[in-house]
């Protein structure tokens, strides 16, 4: 079973105070007095959850089966989980809170009423502080609120409709039918344990069954529960003499399993809850979402109906107290890890696909490499054996053709404007490309200041060495013509 954990809807015209839900009953102005003390339990001692969760009482049915086997179909059982919508009159304390005598609910609700706004159990201005003491009560859903010395007090539990701690969450509707067999037992037991012994589990489900030899008890599916708790989902195939083979009915099953002796023995197997996973039909899906639940407000009820995220397969469910908002939590947390492992396993999967994918694509290339090699030695093998088979023949007239149209081919190939050409150009251009790149990559370098300042000094110092050796050689150039002239005046 799958759980949505989903918000309640507010009524802005209920009273105001803190909880998960509102109601739109008015009551009198909020406060309270230090007016005495209870003497019940805690916050949610003492009190029975009527709403639909999976409670202890979750799936009783009313009648229980003669005997496992016979009389298949002539029972009635088993449900939406806990609710078990019976064709027949409801009994009291039943998932929806419908009481089985009309007047006794309005007495209860008078009382209640007169608790919440006009006591007189004192008779004086106590009393006010007495209300407002039964108002705070009724918020937290625990206590007794006293009104009358005449008449016995009234319970608060978390179902009246005061009430502040509640919320609507949504689950899923289960879409097994009844002939599919589904019955969940909830083991008190982790799931390491359940698996390593799940064969020992089905031979002491089968004892447990009668031990009949025409029946073969089946596993559907392990699934873990919060606090070390795990979900069994098994179904019960029955075989004839004849050879055929059917699955038991869901509701046969199970009100076979809730008996008193077979309970008990399921009880020494670590078994506290059996429910079955049958889908609800269209009358009972109405009539459940037609009444509110015990202490749920029909407004809020009706908003929540409203936001179902989906109708077809969400059902709302009232969250009452805490205890059932920790629950649920839990159960959110455990659907948590349970799709992050699966997620992890579908990642795994994803990696190892991958790692594969990348293998066999790399062996496709090989292959195809190897192909191509087996092709030219195949080819090289042909080309021999008919050059052998065609010795001492003259060349025909198809060989002459073929080997003119070669020739014709190896021409355009050569021919300098043709392919061979440009592919020698285009390669002469990748070459110089390739060069350019190699020097461009050579010429990337960087100097360092003090270095370039020291290389710069002696270059100026190179400039001035030839300097001054320019002008030596002009003076010596300058007395070369003068010597010159000299000699040529005494030759003269």
């Amino acid at each position: 079973m799958a759980f949505n954990f989903g918000g309640a809807a507010t009524n802005p015209a209920s009273l105001a105070g803190p909880g998960f839900g509102t109601t739109t009953t008015a009551a009198a102005p909020a406060g309270f007095g230090g007016f005495g003390t209870t003497t019940t339990g805690g916050l949610f001692g003492n009190t029975q959850n009527k709403g639909f969760g999976f409670s202890s009482g979750l799936g009783t049915g009313t009648t229980a089966a003669a005997g496992f086997g016979t009389g298949l179909g002539t029972t009635l059982g088993g449900g939406f989980g806990g609710f078990n919508i019976q064709p027949q009159q409801q009994q009291q304390g039943s998932f929806f809170g419908q009481q089985a005598q009309a007047p006794a609910q309005s007495n209860q609700l008078v009382h209640t009423a007169n608790a919440l706004s006009a006591p007189t159990l004192l008779g004086d201005e106590r009393d006010a502080i007495l209300a407002k003491w039964n108002q705070l009560q009724a918020f937290w859903g625990t206590g007794k609120g006293y009104f009358n010395n005449q008449l016995p007090p009234v319970d608060f539990t978390q179902e009246n409709p005061f009430c502040r701690f509640k919320a609507v969450g949504y689950s899923c509707i289960p879409g097994s039918k009844d002939e599919d067999g589904l019955v969940v037992l909830a083991f008190n037991k982790k799931e390491a344990d359940v698996r390593s012994q799940q064969q020992q589990l089905v031979e002491s489900l089968h004892k447990v069954l009668g031990g009949n030899q025409t029946l073969t008890v089946n596993v559907e599916g392990v699934k873990a529960l919060p606090d070390d708790q795990t979900e069994v989902v098994i179904y019960v195939v029955e075989r004839s003499p004849n050879g055929t083979s059917k699955r038991i009915p869901a509701t046969t099953l199970y009100n076979y399993v809730e008996q008193a002796n077979t309970k008990a023995q399921l009880t020494q197997l670590a078994v506290f809850m059996s429910v079955t996973r049958t889908e609800l039909s269209p009358a009972q899906l109405k009539q459940l979402l037609a009444n509110a639940p015990a202490g749920v407000d029909p407004i809020i009820w009706e908003q929540a109906k409203v936001d179902n995220p989906d109708a077809d397969k969400l059902i709302p469910v009232p969250m009452v107290g805490f205890k059932e908002l920790l629950r649920r939590l839990k159960i959110q947390d455990q659907m948590t890890k349970q799709h992050q492992s699966r997620v992890d396993i579908i990642s795994n999967d994803i990696s190892e696909l991958q790692k594969n994918q990348a293998t066999t694509v790399a062996k496709i290339a090989q292959y195809k490499r190897k192909l191509m090699d087996l092709s030219h030695r195949v080819l090289q093998v042909l080309i021999k054996q008919e050059i052998q088979r065609k010795s001492g023949y003259a060349i025909q007239v198809d060989e002459e053709h073929l080997r003119v149209q070669l020739d014709t081919i190896q021409c355009e190939l050569n021919a300098p404007t043709q392919f061979k050409g440009r592919l020698n150009e285009l390669m002469s251009q990748i070459r110089m490309q390739n060069h350019f790149g190699a020097v461009r990559a050579e010429e990337r370098y960087s100097v360092d200041g003090d270095l370039l300042r020291e290389i710069r000094q002696h270059l100026k110092q190179q400039q001035e060495g030839l300097s001054q050796l320019i002008s030596v050689i002009k003076d010596d150039v300058e007395d070369i013509k003068l010597i010159e002239h000299g000699l040529l005046d005494r030759l003269g």
